[in-house]
């Protein structure tokens, strides 16, 4: 996710979460597994990155995972975390190659929503250039809406990240509703690029080997990071071959 440069023939990248990793380690308050060791594993299996969320509520991810991480990495740490104060000083002492930022809330069980950039650009583009600054991309996670885009690429975000959570869940009920959401993605992907070719488009949220086809399909999409699904298949089928099974469904959907 360093630039730009993927082809209409390349599949897009693989980010793995490692999240619930943690969120298994933290069900029972001992020291494994790792996600550590997850991680790792995760790159020698072809991961293209590794995604990992530190709550404000550390639900899961834990700072000294953060911290342990970090130079152990041999691709590239994509770090999900609020707009918080407390978050950018971690941020800037560990200087990961990517932050995403994300809207949080302690009640959620997941990320609900994209953050509303729209409705904070001003305070969002200090933000972002303080962690630019620091040598660190930035990317924000938003809803495939373009008042959302024009906010983002209005805050200097080096990169979005389109939640597919409404896609994903369509993909549950009817097929009507999935091509909606579906078609959302692609104008979304499309308007991004059309209205800044430098701006690196990503996606995610409860994407699964069942429907990542279709995102994988969309020309113009980078990466596809992907967590809680990859990690429950790797409940049946072990991490390494989870995450090359992931891999090789972007694949036949990208053809």
């Amino acid at each position: 996710m360093t630039t730009r440069t993927q082809s209409t023939a390349s599949r897009p990248l693989l980010g793995v979460n490692i999240d619930h990793v943690a969120t298994l380690r933290q069900a029972r308050g001992v020291a494994y597994p790792d996600p550590v060791e997850a991680a790792l594993l995760c790159e020698k299996a072809g991961a293209d990155g590794i995604t990992l969320h530190l709550r404000e509520d550390r639900r899961h991810i834990q700072d000294a995972d953060v911290y342990r991480m970090r130079p152990l990495l041999t691709t590239r740490m994509n770090l999900e975390m609020a707009t918080t104060q407390e978050m950018l000083s971690i941020a800037l002492e560990v200087k990961p190659q990517w932050v995403c930022l994300v809207p949080e809330k302690r009640e959620e069980l997941t990320t609900e929503g994209g953050l509303d950039v729209a409705a904070q650009v001003d305070g969002l583009k200090h933000y972002v250039a303080s962690l630019q600054q620091n040598g660190t991309k930035v990317s924000l996670f938003i809803d495939p809406e373009p008042i959302q885009i024009d906010a983002a690429i209005a805050c200097g975000a080096d990169a979005i990240e389109l939640h597919t959570g409404q896609y994903s869940e369509a993909t549950l009920t009817s097929e009507p509703s999935t091509q909606k959401e579906l078609l959302r993605i692609q104008q979304a992907t499309a308007y991004a690029l059309a209205a800044n070719n430098k701006l690196i488009v990503n996606a995610g949220h409860g994407l699964t080997r069942d429907n990542v086809g279709p995102i994988a399909a969309i020309d113009g999409i980078y990466e596809l990071n992907i967590g809680h699904a990859l990690i429950a298949d790797s409940i049946f089928m072990g991490l390494e071959s989870a995450v090359k099974a992931m891999k090789q469904a972007i694949e036949a959907g990208h053809k």
